[in-house]
């Protein structure tokens, strides 16, 4: 599965570096993309299950999903 995620609190590319690293270490992710242009975060992962292990992930970093 592949899902795009808008992220308004991505603002430099140390915010881009955290997200890419913080995602890149859950186990059932494949890839991980943060763009500040579009203050969006493209994820690959492996299942559903795996999705709401993003979202918690990026509420603890700093990185909420916009609703």
């Amino acid at each position: 599965m592949t899902k795009t995620y808008s992220v308004p609190n991505i603002h430099c590319q140390h915010c881009v570096h955290t997200i890419n690293m913080e995602l890149s270490d859950i186990e059932g992710i494949n890839t991980v993309q943060a763009d500040l242009d579009s203050k969006s975060v493209k994820v690959d992962f492996e299942n559903a299950d795996v999705e709401q292990i993003i979202l918690n992930t990026l509420e603890e970093i700093g990185y909420p999903v916009a609703q």
